[in-house]
């Protein structure tokens, strides 16, 4: 028997064939022999893995500043860009299912050698710098956590995630069980954050719906939800993740596979614009309404809890933290491997990618860099690398030739470009924002 591969890690006997359990499971469903939660249950995991880009530590001190600095009121700016990153993620995994490629070897297939080098390039430097970010947040959460020197938890760091992705080496089930735990402990832990913080659940639902924009602050703040919430290699894995998983036979599979990977979507999306709205109205309920409206970084939060709410709810903080940062650490590291692979088709052993993904956080911490700092910069990165996955995500699903007939329709089209341009100019007013007050 053929030993099958997973992201260039080989996958044991074992291992393969349940793996080969859960594909004859969606196969099952996809021909209507499995109903309800049964028929679902294959699909569900590629996007609980995409959904942890959007609870990553770099949104931790986003929702955290804007909730501290002006309550309740921008709530319904988290709502909005939760809608948007579905729309963009929904696209993805139906790229993935109707073309069985991913969105990287798609650039290499047709566009020029140079834009294809290009692209890599750029998108390696993305993928570095929100691995930075959320290796940074893994490492203040152990340093916070139990007292460890930084550089000490920043090397930790990247042991446990190296050691999450050796994960691979037993399938995609396995690491897709794992990273949805973790998500769940991050969830569970705001669940509990909202029982201790006793939020106003009618301010709540009051700014969930009612736009509200204020000063240039608050505009910025918005920019800066809005803006940075899709992630350019959570564009890149959803489709490298829905490529292979369940290979439709016809046209009909194929609607239906998106069928179910679009509630895989929406569930997933979900979760994770729910815990984003908790860490705002945590904040705007416990340092706004206590009138700490300057806690503008999470090592400040942490301090500012402790004496507000107690030691418990402090160390919840930090636990949903460090499961973030080492999640979302660990899925980047993922998206690199799938970027590389796809732009120039090769790649490098894990073990390496991740020694080399860790080096410019070493560096930083060793050199006693404010690790805030580095986050507001790893933003500005990704800013910069965002337009071209988008451009080139909405180009191919609008491809009748390409997509069949999960191509997109006209009004899916022009609700994604609209995305798109709202997204590329807010980060254009981000970078420039960041780069005038560096």
């Amino acid at each position: 028997m053929e030993v099958p591969i997973v992201n260039d890690i080989a996958v044991s006997q074992s291992e393969a064939r349940h793996q080969a359990r859960t594909v004859r499971a969606g196969q099952q469903a996809v021909m209507g022999h499995r109903r309800g939660l049964r028929a679902l249950l294959p699909f569900l995991g590629p996007s609980l893995i995409a959904a942890i880009a959007y609870v990553d530590p770099g949104n931790y001190a986003t929702n955290i500043q804007s909730g501290s600095e002006y309550g309740y009121r921008l709530l319904w700016v988290v709502v909005l860009a939760n809608l948007m990153a579905m729309v963009i993620q929904a696209l993805s995994a139906k790229l993935g299912i109707a073309t069985g490629r991913n969105l990287p070897e798609l650039c290499r297939d047709h566009f020029p050698r140079y834009v294809n080098m290009i692209l890599w390039v750029i998108s390696e430097v993305a993928a570095m710098a929100t691995d930075l970010a959320e290796f940074l947040g893994a490492s203040l959460g152990l340093n916070l956590l139990f007292h460890i020197p930084l550089l000490l938890a920043t090397l930790v760091t990247g042991v446990v995630t190296y050691i999450i992705l050796m994960m691979q080496r037993f399938g995609f089930r396995p690491l897709e069980i794992f990273i949805g735990v973790l998500l769940g402990v991050i969830a569970a832990s705001y669940f509990l954050e909202t029982i201790l913080s006793r939020p106003s659940f009618k301010s709540v639902a009051v700014h969930l719906v009612v736009p509200w924009l204020g000063g240039p602050n608050s505009v910025m703040l918005m920019v800066g939800i809005i803006g940075a919430t899709v992630m350019p290699h959570a564009i890149y894995l959803h489709s490298g993740l829905t490529q292979h998983r369940i290979v439709p036979k016809n046209s009909e599979q194929a609607k239906r596979i998106y069928g179910f990977e679009r509630l895989d979507v929406i569930i997933a999306m979900t979760l994770a614009g729910i815990v984003n709205l908790a860490m705002m109205y945590m904040a705007a309920a416990v340092f706004n309404q206590s009138g700490k409206t300057q806690v503008a970084d999470i090592s400040t939060a942490y301090h500012t809890l402790d004496p507000l709410l107690g030691p418990a709810a402090a160390g919840i903080f930090l636990v949903s933290l460090l499961a973030s940062g080492i999640s979302s650490s660990a899925v980047g590291t993922m998206a690199g491997q799938l970027i590389m692979q796809g732009f120039v088709g090769f790649s490098i052993p894990v073990w390496l990618r991740r020694i080399v993904t860790m080096i410019p956080t070493v560096v930083i911490v060793a050199l006693g860099v404010d690790p805030m700092k580095t986050l507001v910069l790893s933003q500005v990165v990704l800013s910069i690398a965002l337009p071209a996955p988008l451009i080139a995500l909405v180009w191919f699903t609008k491809n009748r030739k390409l997509m069949g007939p999960l191509v997109n329709r006209r009004w899916v089209t022009v609700v994604a470009s609209g995305i798109t341009v709202v997204i590329i100019g807010l980060n254009v007013v981000y970078l420039v924002s960041s780069l005038g007050s560096a």
